[in-house]
């Protein structure tokens, strides 16, 4: 599924940035909880705030997407 696989790769690269989910949560402006819903495959992520995390990551929407 789309959302298990954005969900790990966010995970992943939050992991090896050493950045807790509040940590990033902060970065990004949103709940942690969210973070943790998005990050389990339980929620739908939209363009907008996937950006958002995703420049929080320090990575391109290429480097993200290359799982």
């Amino acid at each position: 599924m789309v959302q298990e696989k954005i969900g790990f790769r966010i995970k992943e690269l939050r992991n090896n940035l050493g950045l807790s989910q509040e940590e990033l949560a902060d970065m990004a402006g949103l709940d942690r909880t969210y973070i943790t819903s998005v990050e389990n495959g339980h929620r739908n992520i939209t363009i907008g705030t996937l950006e958002k995390i995703i420049i929080q990551l320090g990575v391109t929407f290429n480097e993200f997407f290359n799982f």
